[in-house]
């Protein structure tokens, strides 16, 4: 039982850890999404070609 109670710290901060990474690669992700569509309709406008997509 003590075992359980020293790893609780330890656990949960690495869930909290990994949490606040995922939150933030995926925040990342969206706003690369956002800008790409933003830009595609910016150089669609300008009558310039459309970047290719990677």
């Amino acid at each position: 039982m003590n075992a359980i109670w020293s790893l609780t710290p330890t656990v949960l901060i690495g869930l909290f850890f990994w949490l606040v990474l995922r939150l933030i690669v995926r925040a990342d992700r969206t706003e690369r999404r956002v800008y790409q569509e933003i830009e595609d309709e910016e150089r669609a406008k300008a009558g310039l070609p459309l970047r290719n997509q990677k």
